[in-house]
């Protein structure tokens, strides 16, 4: 069983910057990928940015080199910096954690960010 907190949520200005952390504990499978997905109001979750457990990354095309994923194993904590945010990045953020071979899948109870424009 794994659980997940957020932290780092919050209102910015746009253009400005954010950092959002997730904090993993229980038992955690060696091999995983943790993610962050976002949802606005009205509109599907989708899919942020995703880090595997060797250290691959994937980020959707509407973030793409803005925000950076990464992640320290030895702490089991996901981190996601975002910059220059814009109003359409207003949602609430959760954090994710999927077994590789389980495909068990956990989900953080999300963080606010809100930009204003």
């Amino acid at each position: 069983q794994v659980r997940l907190v957020e932290s780092g949520g919050g209102l910015v200005q746009a253009g400005g910057s954010l950092r959002l952390s997730c904090a993993a504990s229980g038992s955690i499978p060696s091999f995983n990928v943790m993610g962050w997905y976002r949802q606005a109001p009205g509109k599907q979750r989708e899919m942020v940015a995703t880090i595997m457990s060797g250290g691959r990354t994937n980020y959707a095309g509407a973030v793409k080199d803005r925000f950076t994923i990464s992640r320290e194993n030895a702490k089991n904590t996901v981190y996601l910096q975002m910059n220059s945010l814009r109003p359409e990045d207003t949602a609430v953020y959760y954090c994710n954690f999927q077994g590789l071979f389980s495909g068990a899948s956990e989900w953080g109870q999300g963080t606010q960010v809100t930009v204003s424009s």
